[in-house]
């Protein structure tokens, strides 16, 4: 029976994860080396427009509405994604995955459906 060196299967993944780290590393002390050292009061304030705020953040209502299309949009478009590596083997993978992905889509037009009708995807209400 061949000997089984488990490690030997993992070095090409150790190898991405170490050249990743690096690059990680490598990003945040360039940051701190290449940043810019001239901090002024003006820059440290609260907005660098250099205009101070008025009033305070929590005294007006706030609408999420944008955030709700953005998620709503991340949400769509990462399902969507499924659909070109689908394509790609559709000629191998056979009827039942046509069948699935017409389902997976009949799903999305749900839920897409459902958020146009709440409303949520009314940019201004």
């Amino acid at each position: 029976m061949p000997e089984v060196n488990v490690f030997q299967d993992y070095l090409p993944v150790m190898i991405v994860m170490g050249i990743t780290a690096m690059f990680a590393f490598g990003a945040v002390v360039a940051g701190v080396i290449l940043k810019p050292k001239n901090k002024y009061p003006e820059k440290l304030g609260p907005w660098e427009c250099g205009i101070e705020p008025e009033g305070e953040a929590d005294a007006g209502k706030f609408t999420v509405q944008f955030y709700i299309i953005a998620v709503l949009f991340v949400i769509f478009d990462v399902e969507t994604l499924f659909l070109f590596p689908w394509a790609v083997v559709l000629d191998k993978i056979g009827m039942f995955a046509f069948i699935e992905m017409v389902l997976f889509i009949a799903i999305l037009l749900v839920g897409f459906f459902y958020a146009w009708a709440k409303g949520a995807l009314e940019w201004v209400k």
